[in-house]
């Protein structure tokens, strides 16, 4: 074996030592963590405003040890599949809604018609219940609640007909998030509600598999139901939070001044969630009715009286249900 040069020998040795030293520098970068945020929203959605929202104020903060990345309309799989894969650790964060309730029957307060009567009311709600009550029993379940932002107010969109009161809706097809309860309450109204994921809702109301849907005017508007859903009724029957969630065993695995970072930024964003909510909705209202939709404000004392059954079921079915009923209820008074 030929014997290399003594210079050529160190030549070598400093090559080795320089792309090691490179190795080291590079290798934080390299290793950043990803933090993945998925949602059901479309492009314009609140969902999607609010997850673009804390990501760009959390990424200031964290600098080069994570990063958080969202992935909206369904890219990581509807609610239902968000939820087993933060509980599986393949995803680290998601914002769910309605969907909270087939984890948590508790959740399903939220599916009773014309609780939350605004968004100061929720804000008390959230104090008073979400955090003593509902978080709790969610982390048993293997899922941590980071911050609680919003969904909206949710109106009945359809192909058939003008929504004025409950017996207008008998006989309508109609799509519901995947939640038990808000099935319960539109079979007490009248319809067929059907649950589907969101993702699947557009073609199914373009091929009248469904008639209608209900949304938030920000969910409606971003998947272009205006297109294929000729009527819009006012019903505003719930109000429904979101919630940034983590699945609790891989939110366990991350650094304190990360997980610090992320439940901080979260709760500063909420402001901002509840104000571009706020603003968006008259604007929303006035670009679905220059889709065509044609609006109608139905008769809501003829919806609360048709609700009295979901919530003498909802009281009865669900253990510790009747005392945070009341007490969401004593919250609106003040």
């Amino acid at each position: 074996m030929t014997k290399l040069p003594t210079f050529m020998t160190r030549r070598l040795r400093w090559a080795a030592t320089g792309f090691a030293a490179m190795a080291l520098a590079a290798g934080p970068a390299l290793a950043q963590t990803e933090i993945r945020l998925g949602h059901v929203g479309e492009p314009g959605s609140l969902f999607q405003k609010s997850a673009e929202e804390f990501a760009r104020r959390a990424n200031a903060k964290l600098g080069s040890k994570a990063k958080v990345v969202v992935y909206g309309s369904s890219q990581l799989g509807g609610d239902r599949e968000l939820l087993q894969k933060l509980k599986l650790g393949t995803v680290e964060l998601a914002l769910p809604s309605t969907v909270m309730s087939s984890e948590v029957d508790l959740f399903g307060i939220f599916e009773l018609p014309y609780l939350v009567k605004d968004r100061e009311h929720m804000k008390r709600i959230e104090k008073d219940v979400v955090w003593p009550a509902l978080a709790p029993e969610a982390e048993k379940k293997g899922l941590k609640v980071i911050a609680v932002w919003e969904n909206g107010y949710r109106h009945i969109t359809n192909s058939k007909r003008p929504i004025n009161a409950p017996d207008d809706l008998k006989g309508i097809k109609l799509r519901t998030p995947e939640g038990k309860w808000r099935v319960k309450m539109f079979q007490a109204y009248g319809a067929n509600p059907s649950p589907m994921k969101f993702s699947e809702v557009f073609t199914a109301l373009q091929t009248g598999v469904m008639d209608g849907q209900e949304n938030p005017f920000t969910q409606i508007y971003s998947a272009k139901f205006q297109e294929v859903q000729k009527f819009l009724s006012l019903t505003g029957h719930v109000y429904t939070p979101a919630y940034l969630t983590a699945g609790a065993r891989k939110w366990a695995t991350l650094p304190e001044d990360v997980r610090k970072v992320l439940e901080d930024t979260a709760h500063e964003t909420q402001a901002w969630v509840h104000q571009t909510a706020a603003r968006d909705e008259d604007e929303l209202l006035g670009k679905l009715k220059a889709g065509g939709m044609q609006v109608n404000t139905p008769d809501k004392d003829a919806f609360i009286a048709a609700s009295k059954a979901v919530y003498d079921e909802f009281g009865q079915e669900v253990k510790g249900a009747q005392p945070l009923i009341a007490k969401a209820i004593a919250l609106g008074k003040k």
